[in-house]
């Protein structure tokens, strides 16, 4: 059967995609990439960082990045896809939990059980935890697993055409269910209390400026590499398919398209992105609990996205850091008034700005460059 493209889906690019169109992006500078242009400005901004603030700062600026990550992910399924991912905080669950499985053991003496296993009677080793003693094994858990979970579940879910407000309280109910499954099982987990003091990677003592340096730079760069890979895809044919079938899921299966693998694969690679994150953001914070993957934290990761605008990549990116900037300092001046002001917060964004920070930026920039040639 012979397919139309995919683009003839739906009647041209909506209002929220106009603002990431490549016809809107040409003006930045004409001859050179965008995504060039922005990325190689984010890599000189992250690399002067470190001169900029000092080692705590750096550290929670470290924490906001593994955010980021994930809301480039979000941004993907939710933004491009229409799929709106209330339970992130299972796949970014997953990576953490696998990375501190293994750095748990790497501070272990040899032959002994982690303090928590001891305390709940553990005579040995339990077969789950033996294979993360492996940093190999313990990396490639870290993108494979919360990836076969996710395209598991899209696929059951998708091809049952489950989608909108249906889809979005299957995530969050999968969310809940994690965080009862973590502290219900805390021979294996350390219960609500998670897995805590995790100095060393690698051989590597994480507590040294330098090291925390390193990680900030590794952080960094993860972020990168995720930001121009989705964004190369999301420019190609399939990221016009993805953009299909969130305008209109029947036209493109019309034409002969499988909008299940479409959906799947967009929220497998969103998932993708999460588990690397969790994985990043142990090391970083040195601990990880059911608290920080729940589902109050799933919907903080999608706020994320939203205020930085969910249809581009790069604005999902700058909101995750604003959101936690703001949140450090808000509490830092209020504590305890910091979720009133995020209310606030985002009552302000809908309103002045349901495009997010993007779109509000591209909204000014446009009615800026009229005013310029007629001068």
């Amino acid at each position: 059967m012979t397919t139309a493209n995919p683009t003839e889906a739906s009647a041209g690019p909506t209002s929220e995609d106009a603002s990431s169109g490549p016809a809107a992006r040409a003006r930045l500078l004409p001859g050179v990439p965008p995504a060039l242009l922005i990325g190689v400005a984010a890599a000189v901004v992250l690399a002067v960082m470190p001169l900029l603030l000092d080692e705590f700062r750096l550290g929670l600026l470290t924490r906001y990045l593994c955010y980021a990550i994930v809301a480039v992910g979000i941004a993907v399924a939710w933004g491009r896809g229409g799929m709106l991912t209330l339970g992130h905080g299972v796949f970014f669950g997953l990576g953490a939990y696998a990375m501190a499985a293994h750095m748990t053991l790497a501070a272990t003496p040899d032959g002994a059980l982690p303090e928590f296993m001891v305390w709940n009677g553990i005579e040995s080793l339990p077969l789950l935890w033996r294979p993360f003693q492996s940093l190999a094994f313990t990396l490639a858990a870290v993108v494979v697993l919360p990836g076969a979970i996710a395209a598991l579940l899209g696929w059951a879910v998708f091809r049952r055409r489950v989608r909108g407000a249906y889809f979005a309280i299957l995530n969050q109910a999968l969310a809940a269910a994690f965080a009862i499954l973590l502290i219900g099982q805390q021979h294996l987990t350390g219960g609500s209390s998670g897995l805590t003091n995790l100095p060393v990677l690698a051989g590597v003592d994480l507590s040294t400026g330098a090291a925390r340096t390193g990680l900030y730079f590794t952080v960094a760069g993860f972020l990168l590499a995720v930001w121009a890979a989705y964004t190369r895809l999301m420019d190609s044919r399939y990221g016009a398919l993805l953009v299909a079938v969130r305008d209109s899921e029947e036209r493109v299966r019309f034409l002969g398209y499988d909008p299940t693998w479409v959906k799947a694969s967009a929220y497998t690679l969103s998932a993708v992105a999460a588990g690397i994150a969790g994985a990043l953001f142990v090391p970083a914070t040195g601990i990880i609990t059911p608290a920080l993957v729940g589902v109050i934290p799933s919907i903080q990761l999608v706020l994320m996205a939203a205020l930085g605008g969910r249809h581009s990549l790069t604005g999902a990116a700058i909101g995750a850091v604003a959101l936690g900037t703001a949140e450090t300092a808000f509490s830092e001046s209020f504590a305890g008034g910091w979720l009133y002001l995020q209310g606030a917060l985002f009552v302000v964004v809908i309103a002045l700005a349901p495009r997010g920070l993007a779109g509000f930026a591209e909204s000014l920039a446009s009615r800026v460059s009229p005013v310029r040639r007629s001068r």
